[in-house]
């Protein structure tokens, strides 16, 4: 009787062992996964930084480029032709300054950035924010202007109803 306690006991304990095993593996096997889900976002993250980053200093140089042409038409030596031509210059470089960091770069100046001039960034920040809602609202209309417009305005026919006063009347409280 005591080495079929001993059997029993063994059997329980392989069991016991296999079972710790078998969860083991397959913890590590989740472990890894989710590392290499988690690996995967951070890619994906990286790649839509990277493209956002591309399509904003992609605008700052067309605007450069603008203020540019706007600067080469107006009087040689003027104020605003110098104003502008400067203007152009540091968003050119801003810029290009964009397209060389890697974000990581950028995340350490523009942090080291905030913490020396607090004021300003903030201000640029909100500028930043004000212009991306704009582009946002732009490149969001793809009716091209006439998402309020009805048939008859469209056409040029008045849609308004015409505004009448026939009197008011006043009731209750001082009105003097």
């Amino acid at each position: 009787m005591t080495n079929q306690n001993t059997l029993n006991t063994q059997g329980k304990a392989s069991v016991a062992d296999k079972a710790k095993a078998t969860a083991s593996d397959l913890a590590g096997q989740a472990k890894e996964t989710a590392n290499s889900a988690a690996q995967t976002a951070a890619n994906a993250a990286v790649q839509q930084a990277d493209n956002a980053k591309s399509s904003v200093a992609d605008e700052v140089s067309g605007v450069a480029s603008a203020l540019r042409t706007a600067a080469d038409e107006m009087r040689n030596g003027s104020p605003q032709e110098r104003t502008f031509g400067q203007m152009a210059e540091g968003l050119a470089d801003a810029s290009d300054a964009l397209r060389d960091k890697d974000l990581g770069t950028m995340v350490e100046d523009v942090t080291q950035f905030a913490r020396k001039n607090p004021l300003l960034f903030l201000g640029g920040a909100a500028l930043v924010g004000f212009a991306a809602t704009r582009f946002a609202k732009a490149s969001g209309d793809t009716n091209h202007g006439n998402s309020h417009a009805s048939a008859g305005s469209a056409q040029g026919y008045e849609t308004y109803a015409p505004a009448t006063q026939t009197g008011t009347t006043r009731t209750g409280g001082d009105f003097s």
